[in-house]
Formats: C-alpha cells, sequence, structure tokens
C-alpha cells in the first residue's frame, strides 16, 4: 500500500470536527466512466455535510477509460492510498496481442459480438467462460485481498492516531469492492454501508455470460451475504431499491440517485441550438448490441425519405457495437452520423449542451424499470430534451415526467419516435428550439444534494451501531 500524491498533489487537510468514512472504491480518477462520476460525488460533496472522505482505490487499475483531468477534481481534503492488485487482464491483454487481435479488456460488460476468425471466436468464448466461472463475481476479483489489507491497516492507524473511521462506504461497480467492504466490517465492525451502482446477479447482461450452476450459487452467496451483512444498502432508483429487499428481507435500504455536478455546467454556458446549422441528435455513451435502438433508426430514415429533415445530423460518442453500426448503414444513415471514442468528461458534456435533442437508450432485461443512468442527470442538467428508448413506466420515464425533461416511449414506437422528432425538428427550424428539464425540478438532484442524503444515511448507521456497540478490530 502506498499513500500516493497522485491522487491529488495538494498536501490533505484534515477536517478535525467531521466524522470519516473510509471510501473504498476500485473505479477513481484517473479511471473514466460513470461509475467514477458517482465517486466523485460523495468524495466532494460529503465534506459538505459533516462527513470527511478518506479514498483507498487500486493502483493501476483496468480502466476501459481513462480520464487524467478527473484528477483535478479530487478535494484537498480527501486523503487518498492506493494498492496493488491481481488482474487477469494483462494476461489476457499479452495473449491478445500474441494473436494478433489487438488489445481489449477481459469481458466486463454487454458482449456484443465477437472475433471475426474461428480461432478469434474461440479464444472469445474461452475468455468469456474463464471470466463468468473463475472470476466471480467480477474480473476486478483480484484487487478484494490487497484492498482488505491495506483497508485493516489504514483502520488500525486511524484508530491508534486518535482519529477512527466513524464508518466504511463500499461503492462500485464493481460489485467485488462490496466484498472487500464486507471484510473490512467483519474484521472491525466499523459500520458500513454497501452502494451498489448496479444490480448485482440481475444485472442487464448477467445471462450473456456461461456460468457454470457452482459460479451461479457463489454469485448468489456473495450478493446474499453483501445485502444481509451491510449495516445499510444503497442503490440508484426505487426499483433497484426493490429488488434488493425481495432478495434480502429486513434490510436497511436507501436510494442515493446520481444527480449531476451544478459547476459543471456553469463553465459551459446555455448554446441556443437554433443558431445552429444543422439539427443535431446526440447520444452520450455506449451503444451495445441490446441498445440498438431499430425503431429510433427507422423514424430518422423514415423522415429523411420524406425529406422532413434536410439538415439532421447524430453525433454518437463513445463505443458503438457492430450491430448499431449496421443498421445504420443498412438504412443510409451512417452518412448523416458522426462516431467518436470516448472523450474527456468536459468534452462530452460540451457536446451534450449544444445539441438540439439527446437521446437514452435503455436496454431490456428483467430489471429494466429500475436502469437510471447517471448520464441522464447530465442530460437533464444541460437543459436539452431527452428522448428515450425503453420502458415507459420505468423509473428513468418517471424522471423525465417529473422534471419536464423529455420522454421516454416503448422500443417499437417507430411512429412515437417519428412524430416526437418531427415536433423537435420543426420547432428548431421556426427558430425556436424546445428546452429540456425546469431548473428548479432537477435542484435536488444535484451531487450535493444527493451527497446530503448519503450523510444522512451515515449518520443513521453511526447512531445506531453506537447504541449497540462496537467490535474491536481483528490484529
Amino acid at each position: 500500500m502506498e499513500k500516493d500524491a497522485s491522487l491529488n498533489p495538494r498536501r490533505p487537510v484534515s477536517a478535525q470536527n467531521s466524522k470519516r468514512v473510509l471510501v473504498v472504491a476500485y473505479y477513481a480518477p484517473p479511471a473514466g466512466g460513470p461509475a467514477v462520476q458517482r465517486v466523485l460525488q460523495f468524495l466532494q460533496h460529503l465534506t459538505d455535510h459533516g462527513w470527511q472522505p478518506a479514498l483507498l482505490t487500486v493502483r493501476e487499475g483496468a480502466y476501459p477509460n481513462r480520464d487524467a483531468s478527473l484528477l483535478e477534481k479530487m478535494p484537498p481534503s480527501v486523503e487518498g492510498r492506493r494498492t496493488a492488485s491481481l488482474d487477469p487482464l494483462a494476461l489476457y491483454q499479452r495473449l491478445r496481442r500474441a494473436l494478433g487481435m489487438g488489445e481489449g479488456g477481459l469481458p466486463a460488460g454487454s458482449l456484443g459480438e465477437g472475433a471475426s476468425s474461428f480461432f478469434g471466436d474461440f479464444f472469445e468464448k474461452a475468455a468469456r467462460w474463464v471470466r463468468a466461472n473463475l472470476f466471480v463475481p467480477d474480473a476486478r476479483v483480484g484487487w478484494w485481498p490487497f484492498a482488505v489489507h491495506a483497508g485493516r491497516q489504514w483502520l488500525r492507524e486511524a484508530e491508534a492516531a486518535g482519529r477512527p473511521f466513524d464508518a466504511i462506504l463500499s461503492t462500485g461497480a464493481p460489485h467485488s469492492v462490496h466484498l472487500a467492504g464486507r471484510s473490512l466490517h467483519r474484521a472491525s465492525g466499523t459500520p458500513w454501508v454497501a452502494d451498489l451502482h448496479d444490480p448485482w446477479t440481475d444485472i442487464s447482461y448477467y445471462d450473456e455470460f456461461p456460468h457454470t450452476a457452482p459460479a451461479r450459487r457463489l454469485d448468489a452467496h456473495f450478493e446474499r451475504s453483501v445485502l444481509e451483512e451491510a449495516t445499510a444498502v444503497t442503490t440508484v432508483s426505487p426499483s433497484w431499491k426493490g429488488l434488493f429487499e425481495r432478495k434480502a428481507p429486513g434490510m436497511r435500504g436507501a436510494v442515493v440517485e446520481n444527480g449531476f455536478a451544478e459547476d459543471d455546467f456553469a463553465t459551459l454556458g446555455a448554446p441556443d441550438p437554433s443558431g445552429q446549422e444543422h439539427f443535431t441528435i446526440a447520444h452520450v455513451g455506449k451503444l451495445y448490441a441490446s441498445r440498438n435502438p431499430e425503431a429510433f433508426w427507422d423514424a430518422l430514415a423514415r423522415l429523411r425519405r420524406e425529406r422532413a429533415v434536410p439538415k439532421l445530423r447524430v453525433e454518437l460518442t463513445g463505443t458503438v457495437d457492430a450491430a448499431a453500426r449496421r443498421a445504420l448503414a443498412a438504412r443510409g444513415l451512417d452518412e448523416i452520423v458522426e462516431m467518436r471514442p470516448f472523450v474527456e468528461h468536459t468534452e462530452a458534456l460540451r457536446r451534450m449542451a449544444r445539441s438540439a435533442l439527446l437521446f437514452l437508450a435503455i436496454e431490456p432485461f428483467a430489471q429494466e424499470a429500475g436502469m437510471i443512468t447517471s448520464k441522464l442527470y447530465e442530460y437533464l442538467a444541460s437543459g436539452r430534451p431527452v428522448l428515450g428508448w425503453g420502458p415507459p413506466a420505468g423509473d428513468a420515464a418517471a424522471l423525465l415526467e417529473r422534471t419536464g425533461g423529455g420522454r421516454m416511449l416503448a422500443r417499437r414506437d417507430t411512429d412515437g419516435f417519428a412524430r416526437f422528432l418531427r415536433m423537435h425538428y420543426d420547432a428548431w427550424a421556426a427558430g425556436a428550439a424546445l428546452d429540456g428539464a425546469d431548473s428548479e425540478a432537477i435542484r435536488p438532484l444535484t451531487r450535493r444534494a444527493q451527497a446530503g442524503r448519503m450523510a444522512a444515511l451515515l449518520d443513521g448507521v453511526v447512531a445506531g451501531t453506537s447504541a449497540r456497540g462496537k467490535t474491536r478490530l481483528v490484529p
């Protein structure tokens, strides 16, 4: 374990009157992506509510994306320590290079399409089997023992120095961070909140992996033990809170939404899309094969055939699966689509703010009702209207309705997509582009406000544990 100044080059400032929480997170700057934004939400704003966070994370993580600019958003008061990790990704990448398959991560999310050659396809299938059955619950599980060793050492040092940690907060994806939180809780008796960003054995791509029966049982055991042993469990939506409560009756659960950072948008201004040359529809994030919105593409193609949207342009920022690329080409839409790979967070926000319409895709799966991507909150904060492809009765649809931010349409509603697009395009062409969410309606959704909800929960679990007494730290 090392105290790493790269988390924040400035000297940590201790808030002596604050309670202390040890945040255990795999994804932290310089990692990029949505999981990091939620972690930053707590690191930046728990101090506003009487809690001083300290961060335990990995030294060189297997990050799908990197965004070094996020290091500048680390507050000066956050002390951070990084540890080593036993990472199967390094071996996997060496094998890919040896086989002439280029770079690639160990399968971790929605799988999409595999390699084009017979041997490459076999290799990918073997990698999926290994991931599903030898790395349970996820491909980052190799960090678990390192995080526990470093966390126990830090807990002992803090207690010896007279500044003990009052609580532990494990926050992830990946789910294995909660196993580290569980181990630290068991060893110390320190109150522990498990913050689950996603479902566990019900996550959207779970059944795409070739799990054996023993692997499924072990994964379910891990999930149940976390839900039952955590002092409290938080997640991002009401539906997923209900899912976890059904799995662990008596669990103390709460919803802490993802939120948006007000400061991020203050510097972008509010560009009026009416004055731009094109009517731009933007999607920011990954378009997996399971998120390929066929009816939406059909609506765009129909409007183009009817010459109703002559100045239409589509921006797709992030990974676009081959299935979606083929769907666009088959409809002749590739000529109006600009695709960009992963960009830094500030550039992603800039692309949202300058668009005329934002597109959101939620893949179909059993627990789809609870899917509220972190991106949706930033969509709402941009002030641009949102058109969603997903469950019309889900939590994301309710959020759009509550804030006046847009609409969620059923995945096969081609006519509905066409009407919505035509309404917004015509308003834009007339010089009066339609607005998105109401600024007052989204005020409770700031990251500061959501960190306040987490702080209130931490206050409650600490008060409850103090009344019962605390287990001594195991040497």
